[in-house]
């Protein structure tokens, strides 16, 4: 089958027929031949998702800072022997026990079933038409919708679905014990707390460790946006989603303290620019100046 780039949308469609292809059947185009997939376009879009890359380094540089400034704060605060990091963390441990007990072919059949549907969940929040059926096995999988765009690829890499999906489970049940007022059930389900935070543990890391592990084997995936562009959107999403936990989790770093990290790290930035500019100017006139006096 042929694929066909919609001029209108800029994403790709198979035939004119309408007949849905699978996910894996599609071409992403390169960066490089981004530059001329429309004749038409003034600036390519390969070039303008690079730039806004570049503008994405600042805001990554200041959340990263941000966070292990507010994760060190936590820590020497006790955060470590608070009963929900605890879980968390030993959740996480418990996912590292299980990479070594259960042979990775295992583990990679949950993985690619939860990429595949995170792409078609994707894919209807974008109004596409997914197909009843899609390929699952060790090797890897493809769903067959008729639409592809950036957030539909690279969904898998930010959206921890069984994270989500365990959250949501509690939530239901918590809404629906207090719906129902059974006292009773409303303390049975706040005993469990420490299950969510365990199981979120497990399945963020099974989220993180695979996203790695598929990002180091070169996906395709990252191409279809551009590679750096994709590396930038997926660090910056995961980055969030941590840092949010990490806000849940701590009871010394609120929100509004983490705010004023923000505000001052994002200061310090432009403050350590301006004088990294500064110098280059310098150094470029003392450089002028004696190459004149020369």
């Amino acid at each position: 089958m042929s694929d066909t780039l919609s001029e209108e949308t800029e994403e790709l469609f198979p035939n004119s027929s309408g007949e849905m292809v699978p996910e894996e059947e599609y071409y992403y185009p390169s960066e490089a031949e981004n530059d001329f997939s429309d004749s038409t376009q003034t600036v390519p879009k390969s070039l303008v998702k690079f730039i806004v890359a570049l503008f994405l380094i600042p805001p990554a540089w200041i959340l990263t800072v941000s966070f292990f400034q507010a994760f060190t704060t936590s820590v020497q605060h006790g955060l470590l022997a608070t009963q929900t990091f605890g879980c968390f963390a030993a959740g996480m441990i418990l996912f590292g026990i299980l990479c070594l007990v259960i042979p990775q072919q295992l583990l990679m059949i949950p993985y690619v079933l939860g990429h595949e549907v995170t792409h078609a969940i994707w894919v209807w929040i974008f109004g596409g038409r997914v197909a009843d059926h899609f390929h699952v096995s060790h090797e890897g999988g493809h769903v067959e919708t008729d639409r592809v765009n950036t957030w539909i690829i690279l969904a898998p890499y930010f959206f921890p679905i069984y994270s989500i999906l365990v959250v949501t489970l509690y939530g239901a049940l918590t809404l629906a014990a207090h719906l129902i007022g059974n006292q009773e059930l409303i303390h049975t389900i706040d005993a469990l707390h420490w299950l969510l935070f365990l199981l979120v543990g497990v399945t963020l890391a099974f989220h993180l460790v695979f996203t790695c592990l598929l990002i180091t084997k070169g996906q395709p995936d990252l191409h279809y946006g551009g590679t750096f562009f994709s590396l930038m959107v997926i660090y910056l999403i995961n980055l969030l989603l941590i840092t949010s936990l990490l806000l849940i989790t701590s009871r010394h770093i609120s929100l509004a303290t983490y705010s004023h990290l923000l505000l001052a790290n994002g200061i310090s930035f432009v403050e350590t620019c301006r004088a990294i500019s500064a110098w280059i100017v310098a150094w470029g006139s003392d450089l002028m100046s004696e190459h004149h006096n020369q």
